[in-house]
């Protein structure tokens, strides 16, 4: 792997002062320490607080004239919610539209209702189906691989149900945030595999290497305090996620052995982020392979920021550039 230089750091990589308001206030609960049975209290806890109506002040107000309901998927041992974004009601016409498949981050905590706002802007401007998954959270009896498998299988059943949904199968994309860009992107490492093809995938602020030299990351040094995601929560993820004995790389796209012949990425990452460097070597490694791929990099931004658009204004040159290639690649 190549070797990153020293970022170097000036204002404009100080996070936003609404950030930095929140995280004064706020307390943060001690990972290293926290149990079985407090996790799940507070990941239950936290997420009531994300679907409450007073978040939206933090992650913002969704487009008026967009439908957004939840509908459960069921698949081989399991349930799923999902949450459907559609511009103009349930059904806006027999034209089948596009897909993203979205799937929120949060690793151990984390709800779909936190993207309602990035998530119903595309839908009504591209416009497409926007279906994000209600994936399974990290617990002691659920590693890694149990979200991974659900974000693969909602995009394959949508896919060969396109019409149940008004979707157009040959028009479909992924898209991700944090731990939800890691499923995104091993979903479209696995649809080239099965024979899947993607038009796109969107990974921002992706964490994709999960093996122990995650800590080696000069970006990790720098920004492990950070306000919206430490070093000490990164411990606490990969042990939920990567059970003792378990390989690492399997779950760490940046060390697929093929990342060639993927579909064309956005990587958009935040500079005041931990895993940052992350998110450079991986668009790195698909341009070595031939794979096309867009990095932006958002000054000041913070892990998570497009989930917190009301605090982090970088947050909407994001979105717009977002839907920018999403319609192009969908259209």
């Amino acid at each position: 792997m190549q070797a990153f230089k020293e970022p170097e750091t000036n204002r404009s990589d100080r996070p936003s002062l609404g950030i930095r308001l929140l995280h004064a206030l706020g307390k943060e609960p001690d990972w290293a320490e926290m149990t079985d049975e407090e996790l799940a209290a507070f990941s239950e806890a936290e997420n009531r607080k994300r679907m409450s109506p007073f978040a939206r002040v933090i992650t913002g107000r969704p487009r008026r004239g967009v439908d957004i309901r939840w509908q459960d998927l069921t698949l081989p041992g399991r349930k799923l919610r999902l949450r459907v974004y559609r511009a103009g009601g349930p059904r806006s016409g027999s034209n089948r539209l596009p897909l993203v498949v979205h799937v929120h981050g949060g690793g151990f905590v984390g709800t779909a209702v936190q993207s309602d706002w990035i998530n119903s802007h595309l839908a009504a401007q591209l416009p497409a189906v926007i279906v994000s998954v209600e994936h399974r959270l990290l617990a002691p009896e659920t590693p890694l691989s149990g979200p991974v498998d659900d974000g693969w299988d909602v995009l394959q059943t949508l896919v060969r149900d396109a019409a149940e949904w008004g979707v157009d199968p040959d028009r479909v994309a992924v898209f991700g945030e944090s731990t939800g860009a890691l499923i995104s992107a091993l979903a479209a490492i696995r649809g080239r595999d099965c024979g899947l093809r993607l038009r796109a995938q969107v990974l921002a602020n992706p964490c994709v290497d999960l093996t122990p030299t995650l800590y080696d990351y000069p970006s990790m040094a720098q920004y492990g305090e950070s306000p919206t995601l430490t070093k000490t929560q990164m411990e606490l993820f990969c042990r939920l996620a990567i059970p003792a004995g378990t390989d690492s790389r399997p779950l760490s796209p940046l060390y697929a052995e093929n990342l060639s012949s993927l579909a064309p990425a956005l990587v958009i990452v935040p500079t005041f982020d931990p895993v940052s460097d992350q998110g450079r070597l991986y668009a790195e490694r698909l341009r070595d392979a031939g794979t096309p791929a867009r990095l932006t990099e958002y000054r000041g931004a913070t892990h998570a920021f497009l989930s917190m658009p009301n605090v982090v204004p970088q947050a909407k040159p994001a979105r717009a550039e977002i839907l920018a290639f999403l319609r192009d690649r969908l259209s």
